[in-house]
C-alpha cells in the first residue's frame, strides 16, 4: 500500500491578506445598503376633534354623555338635536368692563335730545336778558358848564372832608357837634352872622333885586383858628347858580372873621357853620 503525502499550501503574503479583507468589506457594505428600505412615512390620521367650552353655570353631577370639555360640569337643556354651541365670551382688557356696544339709534336720539335742551336753554337765557335790559338804554347826560363842573367838584371835595374825615381831620366839627363849649360857639356864630348879613346887604346880588324875588340856599362855611376860610360848600342850592356863587362871594368879602376862642380850640381845629341864606326883595339877606 502506497502512501500519498500532501504538501502544505503556499502561505499567503501580507498583500494578499489585505486584498481579501478589502473584498469582504465591500461585499458586506453592498449587502447592508441594498437591504435597507427607504420609504416615506405614512401620515397619522387625526382623531376626532374635541370641542372645549367655558361653563358659566355649573351642575352638581357630571352628564352621562359629554359632548364638550369644560372647566365645570354642565347639563344641556332643550329639544334641539344640534350640538349646543358655547356662548361667545368677550374678554375684558385691563380697565374695561364687559359692556354691550351702544346702539347707534339710541346715540342719535340722545344727541338730538341734548341739542334740543341746549337750544331751549339758550332761548330762555335770551328772554331773561331781554327782560332785565331796560328798554331805553340811552341815558340822557345833562350838559354842564365849566363853572358848574368846578362847583360840583368843590362841593364833592368838601363833602368828603366833612363826612369821612381822616385821623388828622377828626377835629373838624360842626356847631351842633361841639360838646363842652357850645355857648362859646353860639356867641361866635352870632357875631359871624351879623358880619355876613351886613356885607351881603351892601353887596346884594343883582339876580335877587328883581321885584317879587325870593329864594333860599343852605351854605356850610369852615373857619380856621385864625378866622380865615377853610372851606365853602353849597349843601342845598337855591336853583339859581348865580345866587349860589353870590353867597360864596359874600363870605369871601366878609373874611377874615374873628379868631376862634382858645377854649373852643381845645376841642376843635375847624369850626363849620351851617346856615340858611334867604334872599328877598323885601327883607334883603337874612341868615338863620
Amino acid at each position: 500500500m502506497s502512501e500519498f503525502t500532501f504538501q502544505d499550501a503556499t502561505p499567503l503574503s501580507n498583500t494578499d491578506r489585505l486584498l481579501v479583507a478589502f473584498f469582504i468589506a465591500i461585499i458586506l457594505h453592498v449587502v447592508i445598503i441594498l437591504g435597507v428600505n427607504f420609504s416615506q412615512p405614512k401620515s397619522v390620521s387625526n382623531s376626532k376633534a374635541i370641542a372645549i367650552t367655558l361653563v358659566t353655570q355649573t351642575a352638581k353631577k357630571a352628564p352621562k354623555k359629554a359632548e364638550f370639555l369644560a372647566q365645570n360640569n354642565q347639563i344641556g337643556a332643550g329639544e334641539k338635536h344640534d350640538k349646543p354651541q358655547p356662548a361667545a365670551q368677550v374678554l375684558a382688557s385691563a380697565g374695561h368692563s364687559l359692556k354691550k356696544p351702544p346702539n347707534p339709534k339710541v346715540i342719535q336720539q340722545q344727541s338730538r335730545q341734548r341739542k334740543r335742551m341746549l337750544t331751549q336753554k339758550v332761548a330762555q337765557e335770551k328772554i331773561q336778558l331781554t327782560e332785565q335790559t331796560p328798554k331805553n338804554t340811552e341815558k340822557s347826560h345833562p350838559k354842564l358848564s365849566m363853572d358848574a363842573l368846578r362847583r360840583q367838584v368843590a362841593e364833592l371835595g368838601a363833602k368828603i372832608r366833612y363826612q369821612k374825615p381822616s385821623s388828622d381831620q377828626n377835629r373838624i366839627k360842626y356847631v351842633n357837634s361841639v360838646s363842652a363849649h357850645k355857648y362859646l360857639a353860639a356867641q361866635y356864630i352870632t357875631d359871624w352872622q351879623r358880619k355876613v348879613e351886613s356885607t351881603g346887604n351892601l353887596n346884594y346880588p343883582a339876580v335877587a333885586k328883581r321885584a317879587g324875588f325870593s329864594s333860599a340856599l343852605i351854605l356850610d362855611v369852615g373857619i380856621k383858628p385864625d378866622g380865615s376860610i377853610y372851606s365853602l360848600r353849597i349843601r342845598k342850592s337855591s336853583g339859581y347858580p348865580a345866587l349860589d356863587q353870590a353867597a360864596k362871594r359874600i363870605v369871601r368879602l366878609s373874611a377874615p372873621f374873628p379868631r376862634l376862642p382858645k377854649a373852643l380850640l381845645q376841642e376843635l381845629d375847624v369850626l363849620v357853620i351851617t346856615r340858611v341864606w334867604k334872599f328877598s326883595d323885601q327883607t334883603g339877606l337874612q341868615t338863620r
